[in-house]
């Protein structure tokens, strides 16, 4: 089955409709269900002396089910473009690239008309850091990072797997991302049940986040050398194996700096700037950004367009 082209069905839904309130307020959405089960074994399996092995079996379990659920499902597709369009609708929760524009849209509106509590508010719905602590700068570059990070393991990661695999591709990434997500915190109660979570996370974005900053970098246009340089030369500082290459190429794209330090309730986290001779991002700097971001994923459209069409001939 061509999985590309299955993709491509559900990137055009994702775009035409997004993810309907009333279809979720229905049934809800399939990470949700990811969600449930994760809250379950963690409420049932973290504890005691054994928690790194307990992890793991979570991880194991909830992948095994994603992985053994779907790959069922898309062995009863038809081989043919009907599978395609069935299996690109069931791929389709799975795909965010409307979603994602519109969370950063919805910051960059009120920060650019100047109303920097409302713009708080809505980088809050996005960010895990304190928004009351965040200036407009601050808000720039939260909802940037946002941005950038999400790009990668929101929609490219996920593409890239389904295109690899299909559905059971698709969908055992977003498993694994939002075991990531809820358990693979460095905190005193997911440190060590979370370790497995957090690792897979790691090892299955690797390929995806350097795609992620690739395609932001070659979007960059007049900047696009720029980008690459900055991504090739500060992506490696940040906290994360990964998220350092799409936000690295995008503060170089837009001739910004991003991370840097930031507060997490009472906790200041130290990270080092990407970019850091570059200026902080002004409000307006979310519209170049949003811009940037189109570029990108259009691309990351044409080149799956391709591959599926090369897939058309095999």
């Amino acid at each position: 089955m061509n999985f590309a082209a299955m993709m491509l069905v559900a990137i055009a839904l994702d775009l035409a409709l997004s993810w309907p309130g009333a279809l979720y307020a229905r049934i809800g959405h399939p990470v949700t269900w990811f969600g449930a089960l994760i809250a379950a074994l963690e409420a049932r399996w973290n504890g005691g002396a054994a928690q790194r092995l307990m992890g793991v079996a979570a991880a194991a379990v909830v992948i095994g089910v994603v992985l053994g659920l779907t790959t069922l499902l898309q062995t009863l597709l038809p081989q043919s473009w009907i599978g395609v369009l069935f299996g690109g609708l069931l791929a389709w929760p799975f795909v965010a690239l409307r979603s994602m524009h519109d969370h950063v849209a919805a910051v960059a509106r009120p920060l650019i008309a100047g109303n920097l509590a409302q713009a708080r508010h809505e980088v809050s719905m996005i960010v895990g850091r304190d928004p009351a602590q965040l200036d407009e700068a601050g808000v720039a570059r939260a909802a940037l990072e946002s941005l950038a990070e999400n790009s990668s393991d929101g929609i490219i990661a996920p593409l890239f797997w389904g295109c690899v695999a299909g559905l059971p591709g698709i969908a055992a990434y977003k498993a694994i991302n939002t075991l990531d997500s809820m358990i693979g915190h460095r905190s005193a109660r997911y440190e060590r049940f979370g370790w497995a979570s957090a690792r897979v996370d790691d090892l299955v974005n690797l390929i995806p986040a350097r795609l992620t900053g690739l395609l932001f970098g070659l979007a960059a246009g007049a900047k696009a050398r720029e980008a690459l340089a900055v991504m090739v030369r500060d992506a490696r500082a940040h906290r994360s194996p990964n998220a350092g290459w799409p936000e690295a190429a995008l503060a170089g794209g837009l001739g910004i700096r991003l991370s840097g330090p930031r507060i997490y309730g009472d906790r200041v986290a130290t990270e080092p700037w990407l970019n850091g001779t570059a200026p902080d991002p002004v409000p307006q700097t979310l519209a170049r950004g949003l811009a940037l971001y189109r570029r990108a994923m259009g691309g990351a459209i044409l080149l799956i367009a391709l591959v599926a069409l090369l897939g058309s001939f095999a």
